[in-house]
């Protein structure tokens, strides 16, 4: 039995990313990872298979006191995929809800937890949902944000962005390493093979370079046109992988928006230097 180690994020911060450089590091691969296996090191935390174990019934009928039961019962049994470490993808803030917590601590062998500005993610986000830029704004804000719920995905609690990066960051932990999103395009060799460090091996520079190149932006883009990516989700015509750029906010949010975001989440913006 291993323990879980947590790829954390809000949606739309680099979580995909995160995942397709450990998956070429990892694997050693000699071409790039497909970004449709990505599954196959990264278990994802709100598949509904995993629940009907517990409970048969079809997953979009379950209650969120249903799902917060069963939540403990999956994570233990993800900690079977393997002997050491298994890295589990999610979006829940670590908060707990009706009674039980998003995040197991007692599986739990650390986080890489990865924040990005949240008007470049207010952007990227509307993309995703297929909704408007306004529309996303708001649920940034909405303590009570949540997805799923769905025959295939099960609740997650995403909480409003400040919330959900105070829940992974305040107080500090030592388990938790936070990565800014900024850092991974500003500087991705220092910053991924600090990953590597922190996980306990000491990168070889030629493979972690390889690893970096094999997960570009422009890799990813170019696979997802090629051959399209299931993680895209069913409301949005836009493609998953958008520009990756830092600062694009700028060209598309109104002064309004722009202004909204910051009054929403000003502390935590100023805590991690975007303000």
């Amino acid at each position: 039995m291993g323990q879980l180690v947590w790829i954390a994020s809000y949606p739309k911060s680099g979580n995909t990313w995160m995942r397709a450089f450990l998956h070429n590091y990892i694997r050693r691969s000699e071409a790039p990872y497909d970004i449709n296996s990505l599954t196959d090191l990264t278990a994802s935390d709100i598949n509904a298979e995993r629940y009907r174990r517990y409970d048969p019934r079809p997953a979009s009928q379950y209650t969120i006191a249903d799902v917060q039961r069963m939540r403990p019962l999956v994570h233990r049994d993800l900690t079977g995929l393997d002997r050491t470490l298994v890295f589990v993808k999610t979006h829940n803030a670590r908060l707990m809800v009706a009674g039980a917590p998003l995040i197991t601590p007692e599986v739990t062998a650390g986080t890489i937890y990865i924040v990005r500005d949240p008007r470049d993610v207010a952007v990227s986000y509307s993309r995703h949902r297929g909704r408007s830029i306004d529309d996303t704004i708001a649920f940034m804000a909405n303590p009570e944000a949540a997805t799923g719920g769905t025959d295939t995905k099960i609740y997650e609690r995403l909480s409003s962005w400040s919330e959900h990066v105070r829940s992974w960051t305040n107080p500090p932990d030592p388990r938790v390493r936070v990565v800014r999103y900024e850092a991974m395009l500003e500087s991705p060799e220092a910053t991924f093979g600090q990953q590597i460090y922190w996980l306990g091996d000491d990168p070889p520079p030629d493979r972690l370079v390889r690893a970096i190149q094999f997960s570009s932006f422009q890799e990813m883009r170019a696979q997802e046109q090629a051959k399209g990516f299931k993680e895209r989700v069913a409301e949005s015509t836009a493609p998953f992988f958008g520009t990756g750029q830092s600062g694009h906010w700028r060209t598309v949010l109104s002064p309004a928006q722009q202004a909204q975001i910051e009054r929403d989440h000003g502390p935590m913006m100023q805590r991690f230097g975007y303000l």
